[in-house]
């Protein structure tokens, strides 16, 4: 077990599949206590109940990051639990990619709500907590399309370049806490987010592409491993990760 992660309470959002569900195996393996939170209540309560029998501690609390009612819900269940709060990973995410001339209104606002605003729930439920403490971590997600735009994910790449903007206007602003802050943005990996587009051809290519691109979710739960397990004097800021034969 890491001697900086084992016993620290984590709190991961989108904790139902892929990236998120990879990273609460992985980091309660290594003793840390979980917090799930998701939407899909049995998918989040089967991965407690799948820990928990393996000796370890997780709890699983249904959140939409959408209300962030619910999100302060979720913080507040594992500090209430647990007695304090150490990471918050802000993983829930939406990728219904469209060219912008389809108009997917609807799509356009879903990425808002989730990708930026449930970003933002999630910070605003942990600061307070983290700031009580003068220690925590804060780590959200962007993506590849945080630094690089193509045709037909204009706005996906907006919410994810928001993440990585809000990110750093946190982290300077955190620094007289003793707070800590992380971006991580991956490539083509292994989840549910093709899944999320609506358009045919679309989400033909982008299957295609992570079919023969994407690596396992658990590279993934390794890079957050990373960056919380440095001393508390290391503060890692950005962490972009691609497959080796990802080109863009």
């Amino acid at each position: 077990m890491s001697q900086h992660i084992e016993n620290k309470v984590i709190v991961i959002t989108g904790a139902s599949s892929g990236l998120g569900e990879a990273a609460a195996k992985y980091l309660s393996e290594q003793g840390a206590i979980v917090v799930l939170g998701a939407r899909r209540a049995d998918r989040i309560q089967a991965l407690a109940e799948e820990l928990n029998s393996k000796g370890q501690k997780a709890l699983a609390v249904v959140t939409d990051v959408t209300n962030p009612e619910e999100v302060k819900a979720l913080v507040d269940a594992a500090v209430q639990t647990y007695g304090r709060i150490d990471v918050i990973i802000n993983n829930a995410g939406l990728m219904p990619h469209s060219p912008l001339e389809r108009l997917k209104i609807e799509e356009w606002n879903q990425m808002i709500d989730v990708n930026i605003k449930g970003v933002l729930y999630g910070i605003a439920a942990a600061l307070p907590y983290m700031k009580t403490q003068q220690s925590g971590h804060i780590i959200n997600v962007s993506s590849v399309a945080g630094h690089k735009v193509r045709a037909g994910s204009a706005v996906y790449a907006a919410t994810k370049h928001a993440v990585r903007v809000i990110s750093e206007g946190l982290r300077e602003e955190v620094k007289p806490y003793g707070l800590r802050t992380t971006i991580i943005s991956p490539g083509a990996v292994e989840s549910e987010l093709p899944n999320t587009i609506t358009e045919p051809d679309v989400a033909e290519g982008v299957q295609q592409f992570y079919k023969e691109n994407a690596i396992s979710a658990d590279s993934f739960a390794r890079v957050v491993a990373f960056a919380i397990s440095q001393p508390e004097d290391v503060d890692i800021n950005e962490i972009l990760f691609r497959p080796t034969k990802q080109v863009f």
